[in-house]
């Protein structure tokens, strides 16, 4: 017999705070099993008396449900797609990165508008404005535009062979107890008589007690059988129960393997799967993913989602701290288009949003401002304090003085207080017009307002004043500054230290660029201002101590600019032997040597008969290869063309690791010749997502590490897994817990990751492993971790020894147990792992 059931959206999805892990898990209601397959409708029969003697009874399960009237899952046609589609292609290129647009990374929509990004009262009003409780709530109402649809399960009465129902019977029962190694070895004993039949109904039957993990590992093992033929009903049925528990991952999974068959998902599927990652927006990627899937729902599926998804999308996207501003304006327009061309009501804060938008832009957009103000104010919304401030901010940036001061008394007229970032802007806006008496005017008028000056409000105007060169002004700001126990100080100190060398005044210059160094984290660009100030007064020997101390240090490195100044100091002096040693520095780090200096050294090296070499060619020395070994077993991405002859490598870093903002600085010096020529950015504003420029030189780890675009571990993984490369491994994915065990993070095949711990093993480290999702975590335990350290320490960069550094007294235990182990029996025969361990992260 077969049986038909449909199930309620009813159920709205949890949303997962930041301060909590726990993830809460919707009921689902469900009066029987659910369908998915365009089969014709099926008549059901809820009778059962075979299973009378069993430990539960499946047909109890079902009738329990029976009374309660639900809807079933159903499927759209795919309609033909005519609205432009904004997404990443694969062979994107990386987006232009200015100083202005790290300054806009720092906040996010209502911080910058309302100016609390330095004010705790702003937390709260910014999680309420991406809140997707909306959209998860209408998901009831995207079951009801669909036509009902069957996923075919035989009762277990209706099968003719006792032998068999008593089987899976006793499966139904075991198989949701078991974790995944042991269920696996489980079905696998079952080989011999199991059918894609008899798996569907365990799948199903796994969904409907909402064990909805378990159902997936049994679909998943399906998969992996000859017999197995792809049931659109059945992977619908299951992607949707997944995203409505927030399993994006698994839900993303099931959802590609549609897509991989060739069949576009149902208007549900994509629904949920957006719901499921704006659920999740504390985990990285998930606002990209949401993002993508929603493009694909509109262009690939030709659905028109509902008004509360497109709110949801939108207000995530315009609350997101940092990324591309240029991209989030792209799919925010993207989105405000399918709201209007589907003639849904366009929401107030979609235009505010918008207008913030493209004031954050490099170039204002007027006329689009302009338009949308006007759509506003059609709609019947008044102009709000965020679209004002907006307005405020674009005018500043070309210096529309009378502008600003007429958008000022708007804002002041609406009398709902002036944030912060008003005044900021205010002062850009003089500052253009060189007027600093105003801006300066304006700054003591917002500490009298708000009861203090702001870190962004200090930052501005003595930037502006260190332009106009108001030395005694800017260094009592300095003062109030430092007094004030406001952070950061270094952009005030690299403002302060360009205006002392314009000036000349060398000395106050060295004083400021000291206590730079006490109070800050040392700089790339204070070194290098300290060190064309050396070069300029003549003090070539201090110059090569601070170039060398630049050189050693891995945190602040040096540059083209910093080898070039010296190299010219060294040139002008006559100290060929010290010139000679930059050039070949700068010969190895393919540094390019200024026109000028190319000259006077073809004179120097023709008297020694040398001829002046251009830069090496494009090839990786041992140092980088061992670095991009670690970063990739540590995540890092390689994006291939279709042919798969040309690859690019991905450099993201997370904006809130401390370890990652320090690491990605040295990592952009450590393959800057490398880099795409947009990914050359002006120093101490480097992203925290860059591209090395497309090459086949990568196409050796892109078939070892992402072959077929999917991250995996090499087979010879051993024989790269060398300190160097585990210690950046360790910096770039991995951290230290509290009771000081070390945590790294693994993407890859299960073999691959035996061949890991094995490798790890062979170089006398026991470790254990803990699986959650597609990633494995790693984890070195008590004298494993200080042994690791040991390894590791030489390669790790010194700013980020004390933040990664096991306990001491491990370190000394790891010792003993070092000359224990040279005293006694093989590595081999003493150490041991289990991949089925668990491990508390």
């Amino acid at each position: 017999m077969i049986v038909t059931g449909a199930c309620d959206f009813s159920s709205s999805l949890s949303v997962a705070s930041s301060s909590s892990s726990a993830v809460s898990v919707t009921t689902f209601n469900i009066s029987s099993l659910s369908s998915l397959s365009s089969n014709p409708n099926i008549i059901i029969n809820s009778s059962s008396t075979l299973l009378r003697s069993l430990s539960f009874s499946l047909i109890r399960h079902r009738s329990s449900y029976s009374r309660r009237s639900l809807r079933c899952l159903s499927i759209h046609t795919v309609h033909g797609n005519k609205t432009q589609f904004f997404s990443h292609s694969s062979t994107r290129t990386p987006p232009l990165f200015t100083a202005n647009s790290a300054a806009q990374r720092s906040g996010t929509f209502v911080e910058h508008l309302t100016g609390i990004t330095e004010s705790k009262e702003g937390s709260s009003e910014a999680n309420d404005f991406g809140d997707v409780e909306s959209a998860r709530n209408d998901i009831r109402n995207v079951t009801t535009r669909r036509v009902e649809t069957e996923v075919e399960v035989r009762e277990l009465e209706e099968l003719p062979e006792e032998w068999r129902r008593s089987k899976l019977a006793w499966l139904c029962k075991e198989v949701p107890t078991h974790k995944a190694v042991t269920l696996v070895r489980l079905l696998n004993a079952q080989k011999k008589w199991v059918r894609q039949e008899d798996a569907t109904y365990i799948a199903v039957h796994c969904m409907r007690i909402r064990e909805n993990e378990t159902g997936f590992r049994v679909y998943r093992w399906m998969t992996q059988q000859n017999w197995y033929r792809f049931d659109f009903g059945l992977v619908t049925k299951l992607a949707d129960y997944l995203g409505k528990e927030r399993k994006f991952t698994k839900c993303r999974e099931v959802f590609d393997d549609i897509m991989n068959q060739g069949r576009v998902p149902s208007e549900s599927t994509f629904h949920i799967l957006v719901v499921a990652y704006l659920s999740s927006l504390s985990v990285e990627g998930c606002l990209e993913e949401a993002c993508s899937v929603y493009n694909r729902m509109i262009q690939l599926g030709g659905y028109k989602p509902r008004l509360s998804l497109h709110n949801s999308l939108f207000r995530a996207l315009i609350s997101k701290r940092g990324g591309i501003l240029n991209d989030q304006l792209k799919q925010a327009e993207f989105i405000f288009h399918n709201v209007v061309t589907t003639g849904l009501e366009v929401q107030k804060d979609i235009y505010s949003g918008l207008i913030w938008l493209h004031s954050c832009q490099e170039e204002v957009d007027k006329d689009r401002i302009n338009f949308l103000r006007e759509e506003m104010m059609k709609a019947g919304f008044q102009e709000s304090k965020e679209v004002v401030v907006s307005l405020l901010r674009a005018y500043a940036k070309e210096g529309g003085v009378e502008e600003v001061e007429r958008t000022w008394l708007e804002l002041l007229d609406l009398d709902c207080g002036i944030p912060s970032q008003a005044f900021v802007y205010k002062m850009e806006a003089y500052s253009k017009v060189g007027d600093f008496a105003k801006a300066l005017e304006i700054f003591r008028e917002m500490e009298k307002q708000l009861g203090g000056a702001t870190v962004s409000g200090y930052h501005k105007i003595i930037e502006v004043l260190c332009k106009v060169q108001q030395v005694e002004f800017v260094e009592t700001l300095l003062k109030e500054f430092e007094e004030s126990g406001k952070k950061p100080l270094l952009p005030s100190y690299i403002e302060i230290a360009k205006m002392y060398f314009d000036l000349g005044l060398h000395e106050k210059l060295e004083m400021a660029f000291v206590e730079c160094l006490e109070k800050c984290q040392p700089s790339q660009t204070i070194y290098n201002i300290y060190l064309d100030s050396l070069v300029k007064i003549g003090n070539l020997e201090k110059a090569g101590d601070v170039f060398n101390e630049m050189k050693n240090n891995g945190t602040i490195n040096v540059n083209a600019r910093s080898c070039n100044n010296l190299l010219k100091g060294y040139l002008d002096s006559g100290k060929q032997v010290q010139a000679e040693r930059i050039y070949d520095l700068m010969r190895m780090k393919k540094y390019e040597i200024e026109p000028l200096l190319m000259e006077k050294l073809d004179y120097i090296l023709s008297l020694k008969k040398k001829e002046v070499k251009k830069p090496l060619s494009m090839k990786l020395s041992k140092e980088q290869r061992e670095v991009l070994v670690g970063l990739l077993l540590g995540g890092l991405q390689i994006e291939s063309d279709k042919e798969k002859k040309s690859h690019m490598i991905r450099f993201e870093f997370r904006e809130n690791s401390q370890a990652h903002l320090i690491l990605k600085q040295h990592i952009h010096d450590q393959f800057r010749e490398w880099l795409h020529p947009l990914s050359n950015f002006q120093e101490d504003i480097i992203p925290f997502e860059f591209y090395s420029v497309p090459h086949s030189y990568f196409g050796f780890y892109a078939e070892h590490f992402w072959p077929k675009g999917q991250p995996e571990i090499p087979n010879l993984i051993h024989r790269w897994l060398s300190p160097h490369s585990l210690a950046y491994w360790y910096m770039y994915s991995g951290f230290k817990t509290s009771s000081g065990d070390i945590i790294l993070r693994l993407k890859g095949s299960l073999e691959g990751v035996e061949k890991v711990v094995k490798a790890l093993r062979a170089k006398s480290m026991e470790c254990r492993v803990k699986k959650k999702g597609k990633i494995f975590w790693i984890g070195l335990q008590g004298t494993n971790s200080a042994l690791f350290w040991n390894l590791i320490e030489p390669y790790v960069l010194e700013d980020l020894k004390d933040h990664l550094k096991p306990p001491s007294e491990s370190i000394g235990n790891a010792s003993t147990q070092n000359q224990k182990l040279d005293s006694t029996k093989p590595v081999e025969e003493i150490h041991h792992y289990s991949l089925s361990s668990s491990l508390q992260l």
